[in-house]
């Protein structure tokens, strides 16, 4: 929900709240999301762009070698007519547009200068409303009102001022604030100043079926409770007063004519859902609120031809066609033109449940149905239609209204107030509050809830109120939703945290302290912590080169989501594309998240793992990284190249086993794997399963002496068969130099030259150090020959 803070202003004083003039705005906000109503953004609106200025378009041309553009020939008022280049095809000749004109830095960072198409210049821009940050409308180019002067500033020309737009974050529980007058109410009873909703000293006729200008027939009387309409002639289709355009655009609606826009304005102001119908193609001049037959079909506003079920309301004319889904969206045929001087306008009250379902099964949400399926106010619609009439008759001065209207009820209509109790001592035993009656009744009162002593308080007992909860608040049904108002208004901050006493002293267990501790060894790696989605289609796990069998779900939200991931590999490698499709290389991230391979049974075998990805890295870093976790958890495994894991490089990975279980995977992504996630970086990775490693206490930690002896490194390359495997002789190194090895590491790799084809040269630097002594030359000699003769063993024979 988008709110304008000039807007807003309108039904409550904002000055008065003793708010200061520097920081009103970040003040708004702090107090809506205090109220539970979460100010997600704040948008600065309202900010001109020099440079901007008021043109008429005197010529459109088409090009024949442009089909996306044409030419827009306009005039600044100066007599001079400037060419324009324009991918939007909305404006005609004589329409006012905004010209951005050379030179002028648009807010996207962009300057307007003379760039050609096919060899001819562009003298400048037409923009869209989202372009001069006057809304999120970039459909087409903003059109002005036709008499607005020509070489103007737009800002000028509009009366545009400096506003803010609060992006709020509703909860489904607070259906009045789908308006701004539920808004402005809670505002207001939370700065203690007056609330001035919208009021009309017009009266509706009476409802009168027999004498009205529209007639209405409600089949199910279950879904729709109420159906209100009425004819109102007179009418004059043209554009909005600019004071509603400007704050339409500013909510996200583009501005179409005088009287749709009125009917989005209401909406919008008082959260009722309408819609406004040409009488002259209405047919029968009446309307049949029915469900639809199976099969049936109908075109809505959107241009898109739907098929119904028995399971949607429609809403039909006399002769019983269709021209609207009830609550989500009107028909193309019932659109309101430039020629429609009499309409038939419609407001009723729906079961939100079934609007929900119609709107989520055909895939169409609309401001309407996000409305009427949290909830509506079902007596609210008098109020809404006589605003309805007072904005439109602002640009239709020969309005007139019949004078009657069908307004039919039905026993499924909500009453227009419900009594709920509210005990004292429950409100504070929840709470945790020590609130006398008197406290609790003005916390209530201002938002709407009459109230009136049904106990008194006395020694024992806080008393009790009756509460008379208003028709715009469905969603208060019992005692606890009236106790959640009063801890809204009284302030969640002013509640104090009471922590509960038990005899239990609680703790961590040791597979809970042993993840913590490795979530902080990974941070301090510098590595980002990511949370996939834990479901996957068959295809993104076979092009990771996951193999394990794979549950899948019989319901998918997704239908490419259909199966529950059996590695973190898939998640994390669509991370890292995505990250680099948007020019972020380097990135390193982990998971520890569950994977469910399908199992003998119909549960899944579930189990904890560790992924973490390194791009732009090679197997090295992986092989890294493992050493600094095995040893945080105190963990050892041995690398097993002879059967490389599935997705990985053939020679830059290996198996972590421990005894004969594998509890992992390291080393290097398969080529293919990347190629097929659009990953151009080398990608290292290290698997590991938590489930085997994180139950079991390490054991104590050895302390070892630190050698004051100088050390010494020797520098070996051996020549080995593309076949035998890294590691193979990397223990190899380390057997032969015995207990004086501090360190061995790969630092060259080197194929071709006067190497044989199908071996390769790798350079190792092995660091070797005695604990109580300087090594001597006989010492390094007899380790070096050590070394040589155990790597000969392991297939490798040393470089000349």
């Amino acid at each position: 929900m988008k709110l304008l803070q000039s807007w807003l202003a309108e039904y409550l004083d904002l000055p008065a709240a003793g708010f200061l003039e520097t920081d009103i705005s970040e003040q708004i906000a702090e107090q809506l999301t205090s109220l539970g109503l979460a100010v997600e953004e704040m948008i600065g609106v309202g900010h001109t762009v020099d440079g901007v200025i008021t043109a008429k378009v005197l010529r459109t041309e088409s090009h024949v070698d442009a089909a996306k553009v044409h030419r827009v020939y306009v005039d600044a008022g100066d007599g001079v007519e400037r060419h324009v280049w324009c991918g939007a095809f909305n404006m005609s000749v004589g329409d006012v547009v905004p010209l951005a004109t050379l030179g002028t830095e648009m807010p996207d960072g962009r300057r307007i200068e003379r760039r050609g198409i096919l060899g001819i210049d562009s003298e400048g821009m037409l923009c869209s409303a989202s372009e001069l940050g006057l809304g999120a409308d970039h459909s087409g180019i903003m059109l002005l009102d036709p008499s607005t002067p020509l070489g103007v500033p737009y800002g000028e020309a509009l009366g545009v001022r400096p506003d803010v737009i609060f992006d709020l974050d509703l909860t489904r529980n607070r259906p009045d604030c789908w308006g701004y007058v539920g808004v402005a109410r809670d505002l207001a009873a939370r700065l203690g100043v007056e609330f001035r909703p919208p009021g009309t000293a017009r009266a509706l006729p009476a409802s009168d079926p027999a004498r009205a200008g529209v007639s209405v027939e409600i089949r199910d009387p279950e879904r729709c409770g109420r159906f209100l309409a009425i004819v109102i002639s007179g009418i004059t289709v043209g554009p909005s007063a600019p004071w509603m355009a400007q704050r339409l655009t500013a909510a996200g609606m583009r501005p179409i004519n005088n009287v749709v826009d009125v009917s989005n304005y209401v909406m919008l102001e008082l959260n009722q859902p309408n819609h406004a119908y040409d009488l002259h193609h209405l047919g029968g001049s009446g309307f049949i609120i029915r469900t639809a037959a199976e099969g049936e079909r109908l075109t809505t506003l959107d241009g898109v031809e739907r098929s119904v079920t028995p399971a949607d309301l429609l809403i039909c004319d006399a002769t019983n066609t269709p021209v609207g889904i009830a609550g989500i969206m009107g028909g193309l045929d019932s659109e309101i033109s430039d020629s429609t001087t009499s309409i038939a306008l419609e407001m009723a009250w729906f079961q939100a449940g079934p609007i929900l379902a119609s709107a989520t099964r055909l895939g169409l949400r609309s401001e309407a149905s996000a409305r009427f399926e949290r909830g509506v106010d079902p007596w609210g619609i008098d109020l809404a239609v006589n605003r309805f009439i007072d904005l439109l008759a602002e640009t239709c001065p020969g309005l007139e209204v019949q004078s009657a209207v069908s307004d039919i009820h039905t026993a499924e209509l909500p009453a227009a107030q419900r009594e709920v109790s509210v005990r004292i001592d429950r409100v504070n035993g929840l709470l945790g509050t020590a609130l006398d009656m008197d406290m609790v009744r003005s916390l209530l009162v201002p938002i709407g809830f009459a109230c009136q002593i049904e106990t008194a308080p006395s020694d024992d007992t806080g008393g009790v109120l009756a509460a008379k909860v208003p028709s715009w608040r469905p969603d208060c049904e019992g005692e606890v939703d009236l106790i959640e108002e009063v801890a809204r208004h009284y302030g969640y901050h002013r509640i104090e945290k009471a922590v509960p006493l038990s005899p239990v002293h609680g703790h961590l267990s040791v597979a809970q302290t042993r993840r913590r501790h490795l979530r902080q060894v990974l941070l301090g790696l510098g590595i980002s912590e990511a949370m996939p989605n834990p479901f996957l289609g068959p295809e993104t796990a076979a092009a990771a080169g996951v193999t394990l069998p794979m549950m899948r779900i019989t319901n998918p939200l997704v239908s490419d989501e259909s199966v529950l991931r059996t590695s973190l590999r898939p998640g994390l490698l669509r991370a890292i594309a995505f990250n680099e499709s948007h020019r972020r290389d380097g990135v390193h991230l982990y998971e520890i998240g569950h994977v469910y391979p399908a199992g003998t049974s119909e549960l899944p075998d579930e189990a904890e793992m560790l992924c973490v990805v390194l791009a732009g890295s090679q197997a090295p870093a992986a092989v890294a990284l493992w050493r600094e976790v095995a040893a945080a958890l105190g963990i050892g495994a041995r690398l097993d190249q002879d059967n490389p894991p599935s997705g990985m490089h053939r020679t830059r990975s290996a198996s972590l086993l421990a005894g004969k279980s594998r509890i992992g995977a390291i080393g290097e992504i398969d080529p293919a794997v990347t190629e097929a996630f659009d990953i151009s970086e080398r990608v290292a990775i290290l698997e590991l399963d938590l489930s085997a490693v994180l139950e079991t206490a390490p054991a104590p930690a050895k302390w070892s002496a630190v050698s004051r002896a100088p050390s010494s490194d020797l520098d070996l390359a051996f020549v080995v068969a593309e076949e035998v495997p890294a590691q193979r002789i990397d223990r190899a190194i380390r057997q032969g130099a015995g207990s004086m090895v501090v360190s061995v590491s790969l630092f060259d790799v080197f194929r071709g030259g006067s190497l044989e084809n199908g071996t390769r040269s790798l350079a190792y630097r092995v660091r070797l150090q005695a604990p109580d002594r300087t090594l001597t030359e006989a010492d390094i000699s007899e380790r070096r020959a050590a070394i040589i003769a155990a790597v000969a063993k392991a297939g490798g024979v040393l470089r000349s």
